[in-house]
């Protein structure tokens, strides 16, 4: 009977001890780590820049990395999920904000997978949203924005009325020159759109100088456009002076390979659970890019000492003063 019991107790513990090594919240057991994509991670924008960051998990963690692309419904994600699971993945990254929504309707039913997306409200026990502090990179261009403007005139062409940077946008070209007017326009998809084209066409015949197209796909066509009508223009998410030149004022840069590896980090080190996370300069995970010769170098410092300031204290230039 002794002997027994002893082989049932040594059963129970090798099931616990395995049990807890799938966990996602084991942290140093997490070994496979799955991502979904939205559209393409060959679109050199977003898609792309998201599946760098899983190689980077990959070779920073020796981990063995999934992913699937042109994952955009719910009944997608669920398959792409089950499978991801099937296949021992105990960390799923969604790149894009619309998996907020869909990891929530199914967590539930997989306790010990833990689920990243960014920028988004939703989260769970087992689900966390990693969001760029956007409003502050948005700022720093509006500021250079009403700096560089001859015409008085600048625009922001962006997806959502819910990104941040368009608000920092509006308030830093207002700290730097309050006679600038600010042109806002919404294209509502972050895709590449013929509307975002002709939001731009009417801002340049208003006057508008210098462009911030806030979107992802369509960003690329709108700096082009602007280099084509030697306006200025400001990059979004990637540095898009290779495509502008010297138009391109400077760029906002969201580094999601960086985002995506300092929230790995954190969870293996049991340091990040289910919720909303912000992040931004401070993190390194949103920098500007190289100026344009064309802003005047004392300028250029001038930009510098502020957001080094902001890293600093957390506070933007017109909350100072």
């Amino acid at each position: 009977m002794k002997k027994r019991f002893g082989i049932i107790l040594i059963l129970i513990l090798f099931l616990v001890s395995t049990t807890g090594c799938m966990k996602a919240s084991g942290g140093s057991d997490i070994t496979r780590v799955g991502m979904l994509i939205e559209h393409s991670i060959n679109d050199q924008t977003w898609g792309n820049k998201g599946y760098r960051g899983l190689l980077a998990i990959q070779e920073e963690h020796n981990v063995e990395v999934f992913f699937q692309e042109g994952v955009n419904t719910q009944q997608q994600v669920n398959y792409a999920v089950e499978q991801f699971v099937n296949n021992g993945v105990q960390l799923i990254i969604g790149h894009s904000s619309i998996y907020g929504e869909y990891f929530h309707k199914l967590q539930a039913a997989y306790p010990d997978i833990e689920f990243l997306y960014v920028n988004g409200a939703y989260s769970d026990e087992n689900l966390t949203s990693l969001n760029f502090n956007s409003l502050s990179m948005g700022f720093f261009a509006g500021m250079i924005a009403g700096k560089m403007s001859e015409t008085g005139k600048v625009g922001i062409i962006a997806a959502y009325e819910w990104q941040p940077e368009v608000e920092g946008f509006y308030e830093g070209v207002a700290f730097e020159n309050p006679n600038v007017d600010v042109e806002i326009k919404y294209v509502y998809s972050w895709d590449k759109s013929p509307l975002a084209l002709e939001y731009y066409n009417e801002m340049v015949e208003q006057g508008v100088d210098v462009i911030y197209p806030a979107g992802d796909a369509y960003s690329i066509q709108l700096i082009e456009a602007a280099k084509a009508d030697d306006i200025y223009s400001i990059g979004y998410v990637n540095d898009q002076q290779s495509i502008g030149g010297d138009s391109v004022l400077t760029s906002t840069i969201q580094h999601v390979d960086k985002l995506y590896l300092y929230a790995v980090e954190q969870i293996m080190n049991e340091e990040l659970a289910g919720g909303i996370y912000n992040y931004g300069f401070q993190q390194e995970v949103i920098s500007m890019g190289p100026y344009s010769e064309r802003i005047p170098k004392q300028y250029q410092d001038k930009i510098d000492t502020y957001i080094k300031t902001y890293i600093e204290t957390g506070l933007l230039p017109h909350q100072i003063q």
